[in-house]
């Protein structure tokens, strides 16, 4: 049963607490792209391209660095003090008024968040140690991600039929306040220090790019953020300039694309045992290209009448795809590494997927500002088609756990032979990650 991992108390906790941080982030994300097209109006797509723009590179910077420096800190009052600053930095929101203000408020505010995400992350798998508990976990967390998606708008529909937009930014507020106090109810694991002294901030990048599935899993990041980027940053203006909706409209089609990624994310689990995580997100970035080629092909073609069904068919396409190639990803951190450097190589998945979101989420903006919804869409759909080419090509089909090895250059007695049961010379074969024994991928298990 999928929600059975919800008896342990301290994940039950740790869930509830993503899930009600995620409704108040899914509500901001609503609220800023109607201030956006309420200070810019038709440029909004520019404005709210600019602003998660400036939020990932804040993503891309600081999140290593903030990772490695927070692995000196207990786990408890870091999280619950990040969730309070967001919370006080939440309560200025509904008072911006010009652009500028909305872009220095998403940058301080991403910077919490890109300290707190990735050590929320690692904890997860310090506290579900079975692998099948750890992936009905990462459903879960897919469907609190899609709450985002699909909750928030559609209580947001409800909401701005009698409160302003502005009015939005509170609950937010309350997002993360509860996500505080119920991250503080609960005891977590204590961290275990990694081997050196010193943080080594680009150490989980090095290991991350160093491992062919993970390497295959950053293609995939593209192809997400592709295809995710253009219904984040346009659906505002598509829906409100192309279908001439209004501000429920808004609310509801994005609601589309979070619960198809719901469904998705629901069905995984079942799926996971009979297909690999390889091919599983593979078809994911298909399904998302899909979606993409289907609204490119058809937008400028069908008449105003239909074109509420293409956006709601394509946005569903892609929502489902993108559940796909994200539930999986921390299925493959968890296998490679160990555990002492599980929390870089979160930071590092964080970081350079959201490289990608920075590189998608402009070039959405831009693309959302021509003349036809296709010519957006077009372009998206060929970087997927590129995503997957790179993916396929950088992630071997034979992805075994346990791979045969030698240590040449070890003494015989050297304590990792030892505990083997081998000599020095001789292969061995055990789990295999990325480390300071392992610094390279074995040159003949890519075949």
């Amino acid at each position: 049963m999928l929600f059975e991992v919800l008896t342990d108390r301290v994940y039950r906790h740790l869930f509830a607490a993503q899930a009600t941080s995620l409704v108040g982030t899914g509500l901001m994300t609503v609220a800023l792209g109607l201030l956006a097209y309420d200070l810019a109006g038709e440029r909004a797509s520019v404005v709210l391209g600019t602003a998660l723009g400036i939020k990932m590179v804040v993503y891309v910077l600081v999140s290593p660095l903030a990772t490695a420096y927070a692995a000196r800190w207990p786990r408890k009052p870091f999280l619950v003090s990040m969730d309070l600053a967001r919370a006080a930095l939440a309560l200025c929101l509904p008072w911006v008024t010009a652009t500028w203000q909305i872009y220095v408020l998403v940058a301080v505010l991403q910077t919490c968040s890109a300290a707190f995400t990735p050590t929320f992350q690692a904890t997860i798998p310090d506290v579900l140690i079975d692998e099948a508990q750890y992936t009905r976990a990462l459903s879960l967390s897919r469907l609190a991600y899609d709450l985002e998606n699909l909750l928030s708008p559609l209580l947001a529909a409800l909401l701005l039929g009698i409160v302003s937009f502005r009015a939005l930014f509170g609950f937010t507020l309350l997002g993360f306040v509860s996500s505080a106090v119920l991250v503080w109810t609960i005891a977590l694991p204590q961290r275990l220090a990694p081997p050196s002294a010193r943080p080594r901030v680009l150490a989980g990048l090095r290991r991350y790019l160093a491992t062919p599935r993970l390497r295959g899993m950053l293609g995939l990041s593209l192809a997400e953020a592709a295809a995710g980027s253009l219904v984040i940053v346009n659906t505002v203006v598509y829906v409100r300039d192309w279908l001439g909706g209004n501000n429920r409209d808004v609310a509801l089609t994005t609601a589309v694309f979070g619960g198809f990624s719901m469904i998705a994310a629901l069905a995984l689990p079942r799926l996971l045992k009979r297909w690999p995580d390889r091919a599983v997100m593979l078809g994911g970035a298909m399904l998302a290209g899909l979606g993409l080629a289907l609204f490119a092909a058809l937008a400028s073609v069908v008449s105003p009448d239909q074109r509420q069904w293409l956006i709601a068919v394509a946005w569903a396409l892609i929502g489902a795809g993108y559940a796909a190639i994200l539930t999986p990803g921390g299925r493959l951190l968890k296998r490679s590494a160990n555990a002492q450097d599980r929390p870089a190589l979160f930071a590092a998945q964080f970081s350079l997927s959201h490289a990608c979101w920075l590189l998608m989420y402009p070039l959405a903006g831009w693309l959302g500002t021509l003349p036809s919804p296709a010519w957006g869409a077009a372009p998206m759909a060929a970087v997927v088609v590129l995503a997957i080419s790179v993916s396929w090509l950088l992630w071997p089909r034979s992805d075994p756990e346990t791979i045969a090895h030698r240590h040449d250059e070890l003494p015989p007695d050297h304590p990792h032979l030892m505990s083997a049961g081998n000599r020095a010379g001789s292969p061995h074969a055990h789990p295999y990650v990325i480390d300071d024994m392992h610094p390279r991928w074995p040159a003949g298990s890519r075949h």
